[in-house]
């Protein structure tokens, strides 16, 4: 179990990361590749990846390689997903910041991964920050992202977009405490403790420093965190992985050219997270009708929709949004 203690002054500085973070993606999809769990959102994905790397050996070797950084296990180094200073970084402003670990942190990472899970990759020449070694960390970690999860980032982001906005919602209605319900059941807030299910027993005290909430596609069940309580606080978290039904353009995309769809479609990209009858009113049309005209953009792939108790939410995809912004 992980207890995260909150202070006054960390419940003022409680943020959302603006999107998933590449390198925290690539890590726990490492995880999800050496379990079975979650068979239903990310077995067609393992399978595609199995078919790459037995077709590709130099794919094999990136994978093998970071596999053996990020071992199922409790452990796995914390300078592979060094903190967001804004809330958001891309992958290589990641890189980067991995390559510049000190050698300290580096040697001292290592030697806990070394002692709970055997050897891992060029582990001593990693330890001393051998420039040779570190640069082909860089390079695999680009790579397994560019073969592995850049394919899927269009998917990563309506699922995510649509949990920020979730959230976004959550916090506009009733502040942090709020937000920090809006957890359950991965997490439960009992202020001024947040318990999160855990795979060791664990004590967080934020001190003052607060705790930034990054959403996750390939985060499974429970939410994680740095091993390390010293550096700055962050809880990765599992959005919600509902597949959208894949657009079609020959024929709902065709039908999205009517004016009532036009206008829902506008209305819940302006709106943070609407309600069907929130839309409704929006755009001045009935409720049976909003929810039919919404449902031809939910099977277009142009909004995601999630229930929330007795009401449903709707979001803009990425793909929905692209639409907007061409006209």
């Amino acid at each position: 179990m992980l207890r995260i203690h909150f202070t006054s002054s960390d419940l003022e500085n409680v943020r959302v990361a603006r999107g998933p973070d590449p390198l925290w993606e690539i890590v726990c999809s490492l995880c999800r590749l050496q379990t079975r769990e979650g068979a239903i959102a990310f077995d067609p994905w393992r399978r595609t990846v199995s078919g790459l790397v037995r077709r590709d050996r130099a794919a094999q070797g990136v994978a093998a390689a970071l596999r053996s950084l990020v071992p199922r296990a409790a452990y796995f180094p914390d300078f592979l997903t060094p903190p967001v200073e804004h809330g958001l970084h891309d992958l290589q402003e990641g890189i980067d910041r991995v390559l510049v670990t000190p050698r300290r942190r580096l040697r001292h990472e290592l030697t806990l991964l070394t002692a709970s899970s055997g050897r891992p990759w060029a582990g001593a020449e990693l330890a001393r920050g051998d420039v040779t070694a570190l640069t082909a960390l860089g390079g695999n970690l680009r790579t397994y992202h560019q073969q592995f999860i850049a394919p899927l980032w269009d998917r990563i982001g309506a699922a995510t977009l649509a949990d920020l906005a979730l959230r976004t919602r959550a916090l506009m209605e009733g502040g942090t405490r709020t937000l920090l319900n809006s957890l359950r059941p991965m997490a439960v807030w009992e202020p001024p403790v947040l318990t999160v299910d855990y795979p060791v027993e664990r004590d967080l005290h934020l001190q003052g420093r607060g705790l930034l909430l990054v959403p996750s596609y390939f985060c499974w069940r429970r939410p994680i965190t740095l091993a390390d309580g010293q550096l700055r606080p962050v809880l990765i978290y599992p959005v919600d992985k509902t597949p959208s039904k894949p657009a079609d353009s020959t024929g709902s995309l065709a039908r999205m050219l009517g004016p009532t769809r036009a206008a829902l479609l506008y209305e819940a990209a302006v709106l943070t997270c609407p309600t069907t009858s929130e839309l409704a009113d929006a755009t001045g049309v009935s409720l049976p009708s909003a929810s039919q005209q919404l449902a031809v953009l939910r099977d277009g792939g142009l909004i995601a929709s999630r229930r929330d108790g007795k009401r449903a939410l709707h979001t803009v995809t990425p793909l929905g949004r692209r639409l907007l912004d061409g006209f």
